[in-house]
């Protein structure tokens, strides 16, 4: 029988340097580095301010990326037509938010003339925090050098709000609902940027009005096609009668 008492084993000591708990797996998700899409939002949130006073401009952008460490190689990168490119980003960041609200509302319950109501509101209460700004960029726009950006950009909004309130079709109707639509958002929102009406009521009144153009203009539409269908086709119009 071993009479010895047991030996301790040895504590192995950590390194001087090293942490109490350094021998612990962390838990914490690492914090992933911004995406680029990330970083163009803090951009064009550092801007907006800015952009009321003065417009989108070079030095307005150049402000706004030192504000969120971006250098001037950084913000090349980003937006690579400078105040063009924020503004196209500022038009689809704008698309994008309408998209959530949208998704949030019970639009199958909704009449289609409601849901298109509620998709041109939704796109302009997204500007409505910084109403100077995107006047600012609606003014930029509007200059004939820029009429190809624009038209770029209006047809991505009416597009993006047709497919958020459930459009599917593809046939000729397509083309002609985003046709309507962008002329009835289009002029809302030139209306818009020169309401001062309280909670923005004049905007709303002629928002409904374009719409019920509309409703009209497509009920016409449906009974001329429907008169026209009693008409002979001009083929058999154009026949010479038989003897």
């Amino acid at each position: 029988m071993n009479d010895k008492p047991p030996r301790k084993k040895k504590k192995i000591a950590a390194p001087a340097d090293a942490p109490a708990d350094a021998h612990k797996i962390s838990t914490d998700a690492p914090k992933p580095a911004q995406d680029d899409e990330a970083v163009k939002e803090a951009v064009l949130g550092a801007v907006l301010s800015d952009a009321a006073f003065d417009g989108f401009t070079e030095s307005v952008l150049a402000k706004a990326g030192k504000a969120v460490g971006l250098d001037k190689d950084g913000l090349a990168r980003l937006f690579p037509d400078g105040p063009l490119s924020l503004i196209e980003f500022y038009a689809v960041w704008a698309d994008g938010e309408m998209q959530k609200r949208l998704a949030a509302m019970d639009l199958p319950k909704m009449k289609i003339r409601e849901r298109i109501a509620a998709a041109v509101l939704a796109r302009i209460s997204i500007l409505a925090a910084h109403k100077e700004a995107a006047r600012r960029a609606g003014a930029t726009l509007s200059l004939p050098m820029h009429a190809g950006l624009a038209a770029r950009l209006l047809y991505r909004s009416v597009d993006t709000m047709w497919r958020a309130v459930g459009d599917t079709s593809t046939d000729f109707n397509f083309y002609t609902k985003r046709g309507i639509l962008a002329g009835v958002y289009g002029a809302t929102l030139l209306r818009w940027f020169n309401d001062t009406s309280e909670n923005d009521a004049a905007t709303h009144e002629f928002l409904a009005a374009r719409i019920e153009n509309v409703m009209q203009f497509e009920k016409f539409k449906a009974e001329a096609k429907k008169a026209l269908a009693n008409f002979p086709s001009f083929g058999s119009w154009a026949k010479p009668k038989e003897k």
